[in-house]
């Protein structure tokens, strides 16, 4: 996959000019830059156009396009950077327990490992506004530098807690099995098109801006410092997308949103 990657592209789009040798430095440097830059959303999947994991379809939609994308897209585009710098990337399936139990969630959330100077780090760049802007080692009880993330281990299960509202809360569950482009292929087809699939019914997105951070829940906007506001038309997403999200989208003053009441 890595062998049509273009890394010019992708470090201007990131905005990284830093070292590209496989250092903790360059890792952690490249993920700070890849959350900063490169939104979450979903709009395709509610415009009709389930997301494509090819290498191709990946940078044209978030490098040329400067689009955003949801957890297989960002961690799929992460792990051809990092093998393409000699880190030797691992791909993994969680499960999303923010608002079911582990028994009720499908495994449709996508991570990395990667393992460096003996030590094996965690790297999430697609999970929206819980994504963790640092490499964390894969240790129970490890805490972010901000403390906003810490791992707990039961047996073979890992548990990323995140935090929301001020409280530590469970985020995803998930061993560390290795999981292949296909079993991804599986999991991002259900999730763009399956009518129950909560992708297909909801507006999700998040941001980084100078300010801070820019979250997006239907026509929910939480803006940095915690103000809040209430999208009314279409129209004003698409001024939301162009003023905090880096692109505009003219095909989402038709966008069709279940849980959104009159915008059907």
């Amino acid at each position: 996959m890595a062998s049509s990657l273009d890394l010019g592209a992708y470090f201007a789009r990131i905005g990284w000019n830093g070292a590209t040798d496989p250092t903790f430095q360059t890792l952690a440097g490249i993920l700070h830059a890849h959350t900063g830059a490169i939104p979450f959303e979903n709009l395709d999947v509610l415009l009709g156009r389930p997301p494509r994991l090819d290498l191709e379809g990946l940078q044209d939609k978030l490098v040329t396009r400067r689009r955003g994308g949801y957890c297989f897209e960002h961690a799929t585009l992460m792990a051809a950077v990092l093998a393409e710098l000699g880190f030797k990337p691992a791909t993994h399936a969680a499960r999303v327990v923010l608002a079911r139990p582990k028994e009720q969630t499908p495994r449709n959330h996508m991570f990395l490992t990667v393992p460096l100077d003996g030590e094996t780090y965690l790297v999430d760049p697609g999970f929206a506004s819980y994504s963790a802007r640092e490499p964390l080692p894969l240790r129970a009880g490890t805490l972010g530098t901000h403390q906003s993330h810490v791992l707990t281990q039961d047996g073979d299960l890992w548990t990323l807690h995140v935090r929301r509202d001020g409280a530590q809360i469970p985020g995803w569950v998930a061993t560390l099995a290795p999981e292949q482009p296909i079993d991804f292929e599986v999991s991002n087809h259900w999730i763009a098109t399956c009518p129950s699939s909560p992708f297909t019914q909801l507006l999700m997105m998040s941001a980084m801006t100078e300010a801070g951070r820019v979250n997006v829940m239907n026509r929910d906007v939480t803006l940095p410092g915690g103000e809040t506001r209430r999208l009314g038309e279409r129209k004003e997403l698409r001024d939301l997308l162009a003023a905090h999200f880096g692109f505009d989208l003219p095909e989402v003053e038709t966008l069709n949103v279940p849980a959104i009441d009159g915008w059907r």
